[in-house]
Parts: structure tokens; sequence; C-alpha cells
């Protein structure tokens, strides 16, 4: 029946006959086979950028996470230096500190640099003078403990070593290490280095190469000693609840602080590292959406060849009462559900890898005899990976609407496609 401008009655959208042509129109037969193909490639695509995509922003999430749980972990939140005078009274500000709301660790400490050696080699190192008390409360230190123990750490006079330095100095719990100080004891010839040897007490790993290599504990009456410090501390580290509630603390102790004193945070020290983290994985998320963006054009390409196949269809459909909205949206559904569907086959296959990705990367280790993941690198010590469920969504809902765009232009001429000039050339 025709409507008073002579096109035929408009069937209610998305009937069940579009959808049945659709479907027909999806499985090619043996004279369509390069249809079928070009449908392929463009499913496989879209498959392999959503679950790439998936993967990596994964991968980037966890990265992101463990390097700033395990730096804000052993580092602190917030730390509290010295302006007008030496920190002499660290430990009567150390307890004004704890009191401060949403503190939960207060650390005074002594930091230097020297050069550690043994009869296997030297490495430089960073010397963090604590009290044994608050080594036992840095979560990262003392429930990471491999061999040796911190009990006594005041009065052993030893030191506790990362895993990586002791590796690469073919130390254990037990052994011997001597620490050199550019800047030791004044003589009439100049400052002198200091070398000194101490006892290996415990060595720790967190999992983090430049923390596991670098850090060595000392007594902190001891480190005072070594570096020259006049019963001062060089900086008090505050470890707070919640490290992202960070500007609320940091305004409660200067407000509650009777004394000049110079605050940074944890945003502050990584500012660089952070910043590049975000940048290299927006930059990753655009270039591999690039992959989705290529498949949707496939899908365009191989829908233009479906109606120019099945141009003596559509005329047959149109003389039979189908409306141009009714051929439009017959190959709206078709080029749609390639990219529907490799979305989703994306997604499940992005999810599987993302949360098996460590498994993965030993096993390609081993079976390529390699190592895929460098510690020394990565700075970690395992492939970490976070699936963000909002990150997730973006993804998947971004191949939704350019795999829907991409048959927009192809339903479109199959609807303006006149019936008779299709009978003629179909």
């Amino acid at each position: 029946m025709a409507s008073p401008s002579g096109e035929p009655a408009a069937t209610r959208p998305f009937a069940p006959f579009e959808w049945m042509i659709a479907w027909r129109y999806l499985r090619a037969r043996r004279k369509e086979g390069f249809i079928s193909v070009i449908a392929g490639f463009s499913f496989l695509g879209i498959m392999l950028g959503v679950a790439t995509l998936i993967i990596v922003l994964s991968v980037m999430n966890g990265f992101r996470h463990e390097l700033l749980a395990k730096i804000i972990g052993i580092n602190g939140h917030i730390f509290v230096q010295a302006l007008d005078r030496p920190l002499t009274d660290f430990v009567q500000l150390s307890e004004a500190l704890a009191k401060v709301p949403g503190v939960k660790l207060v650390v005074p400490m002594v930091e230097g640099q020297a050069l550690a050696s043994s009869p296997s080699g030297a490495n430089g190192v960073l010397v963090r003078g604590v009290r044994e008390a608050d080594l036992h409360n840095i979560d990262y230190v003392s429930a990471n403990l491999r061999e040796g123990t911190i009990e006594g750490f005041d009065t052993k006079g030893g030191v506790i070593i990362g895993k990586r330095l002791a590796d690469s100095l073919g130390l254990h719990a037990g052994d011997t290490i001597t620490l050199v100080a550019p800047r030791g004891a004044a003589t009439p010839f100049g400052t002198a280095p200091r070398i000194k040897s101490y006892p290996v007490n415990g060595v720790f790993e967190i999992g983090m190469s430049e923390f596991d290599g670098t850090f060595v504990y000392m007594p902190l009456a001891e480190a005072q000693a070594y570096f020259n410090r006049a019963d001062d501390v060089s900086v008090i580290e505050v470890y707070i609840a919640d490290a992202d509630q960070v500007d609320g603390v940091r305004q409660a102790i200067e407000r509650g602080i009777d004394r000049q004193l110079m605050l940074t945070d944890w945003r502050t020290r990584n500012r660089t590292f952070f910043g590049v983290l975000k940048v290299e994985r927006n930059v990753m998320f655009l270039i591999l959406l690039l992959i989705v963006l290529v498949a949707a054009l496939n899908i365009v390409s191989g829908i233009i060849m479906l109606v120019k196949d099945k141009s003596a269809d559509i005329a047959i459909l149109r003389t039979m009462g189908a409306t141009r909205g009714a051929i439009m949206r017959i190959f709206l559904i078709t080029g749609a559900a390639i990219g529907v569907v490799g979305t989703l086959a994306g997604l499940v296959l992005g999810l599987l890898l993302s949360w098996n990705v460590e498994a993965m990367r030993q096993f390609l280790s081993n079976m390529l005899e390699t190592n895929l993941f460098p510690a020394e690198f990565y700075f970690l010590s395992r492939l970490p990976a976070v699936v963000d469920p909002g990150e997730v969504i973006t993804v998947v809902m971004t191949a939704f609407v350019l795999s829907l765009l991409a048959t927009l232009y192809p339903s479109w001429r199959a609807a303006k496609l006149d019936p008779v000039e299709a009978l003629r050339y179909g």
C-alpha cells in the first residue's frame, strides 16, 4: 500500500523481515566469497583493536598503581624539612605531627649517599637512618624481609639492604658490607672519606628494582654519626591514611605546627614521572584507536561492495513495497553486526588476557628462553594489570560508535539507489 506521496507505506523500524534479510546478507554464498573475506577481516580488526586497547590500558594502569603504591609506601606522603634551624627537636616535632588528624606514621630520617662494596663488587646506594620502631611500621620493608630480622636493629649496629643490592654484591644476612661516604672526618689535609663496615642484619625485597638495588637502612643514631649530623635529621617523612587527601593534611600541619618548615608531598617529588606515564597512556590510546578506525573503514568498503552486489535485490525489495528507510536499516544492521560482534569478542579477549597477562609473560619468556620484562628497565619484577571498568566502557562505546558511523554512508547509498537503474546494472 502506497502513501499519498507515492512512497510505499513505512513499516515498523527494525521489523523482523529487516533482520532476516540482513542476516541472509551476512551469510555470504560462494560467489560472494570476497565480500565475506572483507567482513571477516573487519571483524578481526575490530576484535584485535578493542582487545589491544583494553590490554594496553590495563597494563599501564597496573604500572601506575604498582609504582604509586611502592613509591609512596616506602617513601611517605609528606616530607618535612627545616628552614630556619636544623631539626634537632625532631622527637618533639614528630610527636606533634603524629597528633595531626589523618597522619598514620611519622618517621624522622637521616639520608645520605654512599658507595657500598664487598669482595664481589661495588654499587652506589642511598643510606637511610631510621629508628627500629619506625622500620617495623614501614610495611613495605618489614613485611617483605627475605633474610635476617629487624629485631635488635638499633642495638646490633648492622644494616638492612635490598635484595637486588645483595645479589649484585653477593651478600646474605650475616655477611659484611663496607660503606664509603665522600664526606667524612675533617683533617689538616681536607675532608677524608669515611669508610666503615657493617654486618648485614636483613635483606628485603619489595619488587621495585630502584629501591631493592639502592636502599640501605641503618640505625638512626649510627647514621647521624656516619654522616656528621649533630643530633638532627635531614627529613621527617609523614605517612597519611589516604594519599589522595594530602592537601588537607598538609594544611592541617601548616596550621598546627608553630615553626618554619618546608613541606613537599609525593605528587611534587614524582610529578615528572607520573606525568610521563599519563602522556604515554593517552598517546597509546590514540595510536591503538587507529586499529579500530581502520577496521571500521573496512566495514565501509565491505558494505559498499555488498550494496553493489545486491543492487538487483534492492530493486526487487523496493518494488515489493520496502521503503528507503527499511533498505537503509537492513544494511545498517548488516554492517553494525560486524562491529558489535567484533567489539564484544574483543572485550572478552581483552579481559581474559588482561587478567592473565603475567602468566602469559612467564609462558612466553620460558618458551622463547628470554626475559621479556627485565626489572632493571621497567622498575617492577612482574607485569601488572589493573582493569578499569570506566576505561573498558569507554573503549567499547567508542568501538560501537565507530562501527555504527562506518555503516551510515553505504546504508544511505543503498537507500538512495534507484530501482530502475539497479535492475539495469544489477
